[in-house]
């Protein structure tokens, strides 16, 4: 793309100052002359620092905008719209559990917040190019899917990955509103002849991600190592995901982008793939050997809906866009090391003595090993 073109491009970034927000808002201030406007409400741990690293990025450019506000807040949304030549809409509660302990702010957040963007966009009537990501959670427990297990982890018997004909099978609160959100933006493009995209996304991990027990399980894996607390697992650990690293996620949005015309309305499967897969245990012996500390898990029984194995076929987006993953799971794992080395003081010294009583609380949920 030449610089007069990028000149003209205004990326709004809802949810920006996140994780996948805010590695691509540096990649575009990088490697573009685009003007970008981060919208945020700034209530995830870390987003702050995020903000603080972009705008020095930024500097004196005068590309970088910052509104601090909330996508259930309709006014400031259509007001953020109306200059964008390009959207991406991040913002979300990303939480299973976070889902059943309040599903009104889930949906609130999830499906309300979305409709605002596309009834912002619908308004504005100059039809920018939208990008929505959604979940793998829309797909449910997949329970027709036939699995075999060995003795580090699962795999489907078929060897295939999920394909968008994948019948949905919310499950949660959390996949029925991310689910009906990305059935909105599916039918808003079609209806109103918006150029948006959804991509359903598997395990994203990369630097610059503040993981939790809910989100960025990676990421929180390799922290609790590094700070000596222990991790929960749920089930036996045998479990399988596909670990897509950030920087081919955004590249990933950097082709939908450029192809819009051809996915407009399209959904798309995003994730590392079946070369890219890696199990609980698996991953907790490679964190192991990387950081040179044994990692305290503690077992628990299952959560209701959680797969098995996920891995993406993404093969729609490869023949479509040309786009492929470049970074395995390890790779990744090592770039999220190597950015906390650079940036421990972000994170709290934990005390041994809260390790400990965390080990002994959970010691006696029920179903403990």
């Amino acid at each position: 793309m030449t610089s007069n073109q990028d000149r003209l491009r205004s990326v709004l970034i809802f949810g920006g100052a996140g994780f996948i927000g805010s590695n691509l808002a540096h990649s575009l201030l990088e490697q573009t002359e685009a003007k970008i406007h981060i919208f945020d409400n700034l209530s995830r741990a870390g987003v702050r620092h995020n903000l603080e690293w972009l705008q020095r990025q930024a500097g004196s450019s005068g590309r970088l905008e910052i509104t601090v506000g909330d996508v259930r807040d309709a006014t400031l949304v259509e007001r953020a719209v109306r200059s964008a030549t390009e959207i991406y809409h991040f913002a979300a509660q990303v939480a299973v559990t976070s889902s059943l302990v309040d599903p009104r702010l889930d949906f609130d957040v999830n499906l309300g917040g979305t409709f605002n963007v596309l009834e912002a966009i619908r308004k504005a009537g100059h039809r920018p190019f939208l990008l929505f990501t959604s979940t793998n959670k829309v797909y449910g427990e997949l329970r027709g899917r036939a699995t075999v297990a060995t003795s580090t982890r699962y795999r489907f018997a078929d060897g295939a990955g999920v394909a968008e004909d994948q019948p949905l099978d919310f499950y949660s609160p959390y996949g029925c509103s991310k689910g009906a959100a990305d059935q909105y933006v599916r039918d808003y493009a079609r209806m109103f002849d918006i150029p948006a995209v959804v991509f359903r996304m598997s395990c994203i991990a990369g630097p610059r991600q503040f993981g939790n027990e809910d989100q960025g399980w990676v990421a929180h894996f390799l922290y609790s190592a590094l700070a000596g607390q222990p991790v929960v697992v749920y089930g036996d650990g045998r479990q399988v995901r596909d670990v897509l690293s950030v920087s081919d996620l955004v590249r990933a949005f950097a082709v939908a982008h450029k192809n819009s015309q051809v996915g407009a309305g399209e959904i798309y499967n995003v994730g590392g793939g079946a070369r890219n897969t890696v199990s609980l245990l698996e991953l907790i012996d490679a964190i192991e050997q990387l950081a040179g500390r044994k990692l305290h898990t503690i077992f628990q029984r299952p959560r209701p809906g959680d797969q098995l194995v996920y891995v993406t076929d993404f093969s729609k987006l490869q023949r479509q866009a040309g786009w492929e993953p470049q970074y395995n799971p390890l790779q990744t794992l090592e770039q999220i090391y190597a950015w906390w080395k650079r940036n421990r003081h972000l994170f709290p010294k934990p005390q041994t003595s809260d390790a400990a009583r965390i080990s002994a609380v959970l010691q006696e949920l029920p179903g403990a090993a």
